[in-house]
């Protein structure tokens, strides 16, 4: 049952909508690891202020996040895929103009804003809970297909029109966000069974629940991962001698994976408690971190090992976002889910900001490697108290209140 008021449109169109737009928007976000080399190379500048700028792009698309979560919650996610698009066309324009470090640090916080599109409420919100843990990892597959069709769509831009032609080219693209805007737009309406809460008062229930603040540190690790592996993978791979199309390949090896890592916790949510899996996902992706560290650095071992990673990718997000509306309902998903993803930006910003430091000064990403490892384990530690159930609020009307139909 969709709760969109002012909208018929069937929960499939809505779902379709908001997976071609969270593939573009991965897609555009993920490639720009492909440009760290050619534009350092060109203005002269180190490999640290392009990672601070792609460091500020995370941390403040964390922050917009919340924003963009309350107003998706309150008003509808159309305005906030609107703001998106245009702030993502003129961030990538930024970087097409840029002449040095300067423009890449203006370019960093409108790219983040870009990429703060809250679409997970109105897939929660579109569908009964029984799907909603299926319906939202459609949302991650979708970002490894983005991923997967981005790589070979900007390295052939950038082999045929430069780094600055090709960043044209990507602006165009994101201009396709505005007719899917108005898909996934609508108010969102709140459950009948449900009491309606204010913004401060779901704040508040949130962070008094041990595990969401579990949840919350414990995502902070994803983040820290992902940001680093995306950006610098391509320079770790001409670090050592590889042409570039292994990076290329190494990356869509990880967007293939993650379509059926994705789909795997999507489902695993039937049979395992999710934060079972979700510490499983952690530890394992320590295995494809201590192959780049000890295994010879071949064109093979890097797109398995990226394959491996891959498989345990994005496969975290269906499951941390289904926890929270497990935990609180489905009213303020989207901006509760906000705080949780503001901390993997927090880590993606620390990872992206460590590891220009580190690199520039070791000259070397084996450190990077070993820290990868810690904080998994750390992660997968913090999964393992979380509590699947959700407040009392939601616990005791529940027994007495039927399921929505879809």
């Amino acid at each position: 049952m969709s709760q969109f008021r002012k909208s018929h449109r069937p929960a499939w169109l809505i779902i379709l909508a908001a997976c071609v737009l969270v593939g573009m928007s991965t897609g555009l976000r993920q490639v720009m690891g492909l440009y760290l080399t050619p534009m350092t190379t060109e203005l002269g500048i180190g490999r640290e202020p392009f990672s601070n700028a792609m460091a500020i792009t995370n941390l403040v698309w964390g922050i917009a996040a919340i924003i963009a979560g309350a107003v998706a919650d309150k008003y509808g996610v159309g305005r906030v895929v609107t703001t998106a698009a245009l702030s993502t066309m003129l961030g990538l324009y930024v970087l097409h103009v840029a002449t040095g470090a300067i423009a890449l640090a203006i370019s960093g916080p409108l790219l983040g804003i870009g990429a703060a599109m809250a679409l997970q409420g109105a897939v929660g919100r579109a569908v009964p809970p029984e799907r909603r843990t299926s319906a939202l990892a459609s949302l991650g597959m979708a970002g490894g297909v983005g991923g997967f069709l981005a790589f070979p769509y900007t390295h052939l831009a950038i082999e045929y029109l430069g780094w600055r032609g090709s960043l044209l080219l990507l602006c165009a693209t994101a201009a396709l966000y505005l007719p899917l805007a108005l898909i996934v737009a609508g108010r969102p309406s709140v459950p009948a069974a449900t009491k309606s809460q204010t913004l401060s008062e779901a704040m508040a229930e949130a962070f008094a629940l041990p595990s969401f603040r579990l949840l919350v540190l414990g995502f902070f690790v994803c983040g820290f991962h992902v940001g680093f592996y995306s950006v610098h993978l391509p320079a770790f791979v001409a670090d050592k001698g590889l042409a570039p199309w292994v990076a290329v390949w190494a990356l869509m090896a990880v967007g293939a994976a993650n379509l059926v890592g994705t789909y795997c916790a999507g489902q695993s949510a039937k049979w395992i408690e999710r934060r079972v899996s979700l510490a499983f996902i952690y530890l394992m992706r320590t295995f494809a971190f201590l192959a780049l560290l000890y295994l010879p650095v071949t064109p093979t071992m890097i797109i398995t090992a990226s394959a491996l990673l891959g498989f345990f990718w994005l496969s975290t997000v269906p499951l941390t976002q289904s926890l929270v509306a497990i935990f609180f309902g489905t009213q303020w998903m989207s901006m509760l889910f906000g705080f949780v993803f503001l901390s993997h930006q927090a880590g993606s910003f620390v990872g992206l900001w460590l590891a220009g430091r580190l690199y520039d000064a070791t000259k070397s990403y084996d450190l990077m490697w070993w820290i990868c490892i810690g904080l998994a384990l750390i992660a997968a530690l913090l999964h393992l108290p979380i509590r699947e159930r959700p407040v009392p609020r939601l616990a005791k009307p529940a027994a007495n209140v039927p399921l929505a139909k879809a």
